[in-house]
């Protein structure tokens, strides 16, 4: 993953850490201007996560800015 995804990783893994969905929200809603639908399937996505890292976040990330 290159470094900018990273790093919008390890800040929304800090908001949900923090259990700051509104503010993950909009911070996905900003990033990449994702459907609300699609901003809930990442936040549960990186929830459900083991082991929550900046690369799994990064992956999914940059799966769902695929089909948007």
């Amino acid at each position: 993953m290159g470094s900018i995804w990273e790093h919008h990783a390890i800040h929304l893994a800090d908001l949900i850490s923090a259990k700051d969905e509104l503010q993950a929200h909009l911070y996905l809603e900003q990033l990449m201007l994702f459907p609300v639908d699609i901003q809930d399937k990442i936040i549960n996505e990186i929830s459900s996560l083991r082991k929550c890292n900046t690369d799994e976040i990064a992956e999914i990330i940059t799966f769902y800015s695929s089909r948007v």
